[in-house]
């Protein structure tokens, strides 16, 4: 499953936009449900910051 490195999150919302299940909210920072990510990768994909591993 996807980490977010909270430190280098700026919560520009792209990784949740990309998300196919819609396990990412947005608030101060992403935030994943693990209970509903698929694990794809796409989140990893879109974050222009790096902030997702």
């Amino acid at each position: 499953m996807p980490t977010i490195n909270e430190s280098e999150c700026v919560a520009c919302g792209a990784c949740a936009d990309a998300c196919p299940s819609s396990a990412i909210t947005i608030g101060d920072v992403a935030v994943i449900d693990a209970s509903v990510c698929v694990d794809c990768g796409a989140c990893i994909d879109e974050c222009p910051a790096g902030a997702i591993e």
